[in-house]
């Protein structure tokens, strides 16, 4: 009984010895054969291309791309008796305050991000303090759901751009402004208005870069000849043809013309003459591309393009080249001004000066409505209708932005009808904006010629090459002799008629002034929009340059608002060496009295 026993007792004994070993060995052969994540001997780095900068004719970044980083660490790496000593230095390298780096640490257990906001200098700084960390044992490692050993610790990676605009509102609504995307969890901004829109595609990242090697235990890259590098290829900057030290000053100059003034808007744009590049182009009003404010929205829209009105008396020059054009006028012929009060059809046209009889000429330098009026019934509609279209008018100039508004024309049957004639050919009922009477004018002062405005000079890619932009040649619109005689006229107005403000010594100086009422609701309003287009050239140099102002409240007349202005931008050229003044060659005859 005994022994019996004893063999049960060694019997379970046994079984429990073998039960044990089978569970052992099931163990063992488990492990051996599941399927386990090892980490992979290569790692690879994505390097992110970047949007491309707008860069001024001088050089200067006008509107740049900076990358932005955010920072993650888990939580679960952190030694917790070195967590204290993590935050104080995280707090050092990052500039984010101790307390806000506790709160985020206690949101969650795992990855946190601890900011999406580093830029690329504390960026680096983070990138060093995480290797640091690691050094010193501030980071342990931990065992995943899998059995995997973990170490992540602090990552520093790309979060995004942001775009940068160094000088503020400089160059402002030109530039534009751009809005915000998220691509695959990383932030881009794209164009909306102004050049940003324009020259999204151009501006825009092409292809991300790439490296691909070894790693270490700490998962960095080892470098050798084993590793492949890709270049990111970013968007291509863009030169534009305005040096900032010129717009600067002129921007000063509409803005102390708007306020002196108390306008709406003051406009200044200014053009080298043979070659369409624009050198300044300034508006009053402005804003900060990165900081949009609701009182900022009316300022978003480039007004020289975008702003569409009547042009007032500017318009007359162009009439009156298109009589001289056909033959239809001799600049001495005799016209009788009616002392200043003359009827067509149902309407009096009234002239501020009053006069009697004038020279045809004359019509222009003291601008005369009836005079003007009395010609352009020599023209047929169609004869003004496609004149004004082959002067730009009512058409797109060719300026490099989106948006632009071509204007409003009456039609060729209008056209026909003699009071049409009549208050078109002295710039009501025809609608423009600042760039096209700019390209318009610009014959008068080029030959006959017009030519695309342009703001951009070329683009630069990722090497450093310069593609120069290519633009239209430039369009006859009026033969030379025609083109010549009218400039004899606009500077004989800006000598001894309306334009005497804009006056300079040893420059050639020509100009014409435009004063209209604006309509609202469909009727004329007691307030008003002011032009002066013109010319100002030396021995070598020639340039036109256009000044609006928009609803100025001090005064109603061209000659007190728009000219000043115009004379100022002369000033600001020959002040910095774009202009040198001859006595000599362009001497300043006496005023004469107004008829």
């Amino acid at each position: 009984m005994i022994n019996t026993n004893r063999s049960k007792k060694i019997l379970l004994l046994f079984l429990l010895l073998l039960l044990g070993f089978v569970i052992f060995l099931s163990v063992m052969f488990v492990n051996a054969f599941k399927s386990r994540k090892t980490p992979s001997l290569y790692t690879s780095e994505t390097t992110r291309a970047q949007r491309g900068s707008i860069i001024s004719a001088d050089g200067f970044h006008i509107a740049t791309t900076q990358k932005l980083y955010k920072a993650m660490v888990n939580t679960r790496n952190i030694d917790p008796q070195k967590r204290e000593l993590f935050i104080e230095l995280f707090s050092i390298y990052s500039g984010i305050s101790p307390k806000e780096i506790r709160s985020k640490l206690k949101e969650r257990s795992g990855t946190v991000v601890l900011s999406y906001q580093i830029d690329p200098k504390r960026a680096q700084y983070l990138k060093s303090l995480a290797f640091e960390l690691l050094q010193y044992k501030v980071f342990v490692e931990y065992e995943g759901a899998g059995g995997e050993r973990i170490l992540q610790g602090l990552s520093i990676l790309e979060s995004g751009e942001t775009r940068e605009y160094p000088y503020g509102t400089l160059l402002t609504p030109l530039i534009g402004y751009p809005h915000k995307i998220e691509d695959d969890g990383y932030t881009r901004v794209y164009g909306v208005k102004g050049l940003e829109k324009h020259f999204d595609e151009t501006l825009s990242a092409q292809k991300e870069g790439r490296q691909y090697g070894l790693r270490d235990v700490n998962n960095y890259m080892i470098l050798n000849r084993r590793s492949a590098t890709e270049l990111p290829q970013s968007g291509m900057d863009i030169k534009l043809t305005i040096p900032v030290t010129l717009q600067i000053k002129l921007e000063r100059i509409v803005e102390y013309f708007r306020s002196d003034l108390d306008a709406n808007e003051v406009s200044v744009v200014i053009m080298e003459s043979q070659t369409g590049r624009i050198i300044a182009m300034a508006s009053s009003n402005r804003f900060y591309p990165k900081a949009i404010r609701k009182e900022d929205y009316s300022s978003l829209n480039t007004s020289a393009i975008e702003y569409s009105y009547e042009t007032g008396s500017v318009i007359k020059p162009i009439t009156f080249a298109l009589l001289l054009e056909k033959g239809l006028v001799n600049p001495y012929d005799l016209i009788n001004g009616h002392n200043g009060r003359f009827r067509i059809d149902k309407k009096v046209i009234t002239d501020e000066h009053k006069m009697d009889w004038m020279s045809a000429e004359d019509v222009i330098v003291y601008s005369s409505n009836i005079g003007i009026a009395q010609l352009a019934q020599k023209l047929s509609g169609l004869d003004i209708y496609e004149g004004f279209l082959r002067f730009g008018l009512t058409r797109p100039s060719g300026l490099e932005l989106p948006y632009e508004r071509a204007g409003v024309m009456p039609t060729v049957r209008q056209l026909n009808h003699e009071i049409y004639k009549a208050t078109v050919a002295y710039g009501y009922g025809i609608q423009s904006n600042l760039m096209q009477l700019l390209k318009a004018y610009n014959a008068f002062n080029n030959k006959g010629r017009t030519i695309n405005p342009h703001v951009v000079e070329g683009s630069i890619d990722t090497y450093g090459r310069f593609f120069p932009a290519e633009y239209p040649p430039a369009e006859q619109v009026i033969s030379a002799p025609t083109a010549e005689r009218m400039k004899k006229i606009l500077i004989k107005t800006v000598n001894k008629g309306t334009g005497v403000k804009a006056r300079t010594e040893g420059l050639e100086i020509g100009g014409k002034t435009g004063t209209a009422h604006i309509a609202e609701k469909g009727r004329y309003v007691n307030k008003y929009n002011t032009s002066f287009i013109g010319f100002a050239n030396d021995a070598t140099k020639l340039y036109t340059i256009g000044a609006t102002v928009i609803q100025p409240r001090k005064t109603q007349f061209a000659s007190l608002t728009a000219v000043p202005a115009f004379k100022a931008a002369v000033d600001l050229l020959i002040d910095d060496g774009y202009l040198h003044p001859d006595p000599q060659k362009f001497p300043l005859p006496p005023p004469e009295p107004k008829h």
